[in-house]
């Protein structure tokens, strides 16, 4: 009996499973408002910075929010391309807008890159066109992030003096994220070994859950990946870079403008270290938009580099409420209209078909 029939055969009671999978999240949760608590003191603090706060600064923030969302519609545009399908630039901005929505209420970034897809084929992109407008953003924009949370992380190591325990936490943490970009670069190297790797811990995990294992999936999937690497290795990867190098520089600098309103500018290093770490950990909490998880612990990693706790809680608020609540809310009232040019989409296609017929 091979290792993955056994691991099929594993049967674990469903109480155990489900508060196992809700594990992850509940101790996020649990840290977020431990981090949170103390800075409702500041609050009253807090009302002062907002009286004097520079609206103009606020207005250039607002400014590139919308222009990392450009950048974001660019990555999906620029995604397009290297199978030389054409997705226009404002319609790719209005499908991301509308797409990180729906990954907030269905499937996170799976059900993000499924109504990119959806969209952009209802847009005339071809399959495999669609398929990279769909995972290459996350993919990019998740190894822009992992790289400025590793500079943030040792840029705290380095200059900051920290505790035992921090500096260990940090260290592994450190280690976690280079690991993770060192796999991938080792597995693209060694794609059969990478590919038995994945079958196995998918049918361990299908296994847990009582699922059914179907192993042409992985291979499909990995098929995929792979097909993705090579065009981005044969010079495919420019346009999307620069894509994700927008959307996250220009959402930086919407921080650090936040900060410039608030009359506490903040240098580079104590603005990546607050940044990337934060938006990483919220992605991993499975909560939608990784609410209370970023803002506790962009409060905490603040007010360890100095920052006051009033401008910290105002600073954080007014970021977030620019760079995603106020995105949420342009965001779904897109969706009923890409759904409806999507569906007109389709028929015009179908009606051609015939007519070609």
């Amino acid at each position: 009996m091979t290792i993955i029939e056994r691991l099929r055969k594993v049967s674990i009671p469903k109480a155990v499973i489900r508060p196992l999978r809700c594990l992850p999240t509940l101790v996020l949760v649990g840290l977020a408002v431990h981090l949170l608590l103390p800075q409702i003191t500041a609050l009253e603090h807090s009302i002062k910075v907002i009286e004097q706060m520079s609206l103009l600064a606020v207005g250039f923030a607002l400014l590139a929010q919308v222009l990392s969302y450009v950048g974001l519609g660019y990555l999906s545009y620029a995604a397009a391309g290297i199978v030389r399908d054409r997705l226009p630039l404002l319609r790719a901005v209005l499908i991301s807008t509308a797409a990180s929505d729906i990954g907030l209420v269905a499937g996170g970034a799976v059900g993000n890159a499924a109504a990119v897809f959806r969209w952009s084929r209802g847009s005339g992109v071809s399959k495999e066109g669609a398929l990279l407008a769909g995972t290459l953003p996350s993919l990019f924009n998740n190894l822009i992030l992992a790289l400025i949370a590793i500079a943030g992380l040792i840029h705290l190591l380095l200059v900051h003096d920290l505790s035992t325990l921090q500096a260990t936490a940090f260290a592994v943490i450190l280690l976690l994220l280079a690991g993770i970009i060192g796999g991938l670069a080792w597995g693209m190297k060694h794609r059969a070994t990478l590919t038995r790797q994945v079958d196995r811990v998918r049918a361990w995990w299908a296994g847990l859950r009582r699922k059914p294992y179907d192993p042409t999936q992985t291979q499909e999937t990995m098929t995929r990946l792979y097909t993705t690497w090579d065009a981005l290795k044969a010079g495919g990867w420019r346009g999307p870079l620069l894509g994700a190098a927008i959307n996250i520089g220009f959402d930086m600098l919407t921080l650090y403008l936040v900060f410039v309103a608030a009359g506490h500018a903040v240098s580079p290093g104590v603005l990546l270290t607050g940044y990337g770490l934060p938006l990483l950990l919220g992605k991993a909490g499975f909560l939608p938009g990784g609410v209370g998880i970023v803002e506790a612990t962009m409060a905490a990693l603040y007010d360890g580099l100095g920052v006051p706790d009033p401008v910290t809680v105002v600073v954080i608020l007014a970021y977030r409420a620019i760079s995603f609540w106020l995105p949420t809310l342009v965001g779904f009232p897109l969706i009923p209209y890409l759904q409806h040019i999507t569906k007109t989409g389709r028929l015009s296609m179908e009606e051609n078909n015939v007519s070609t017929g």
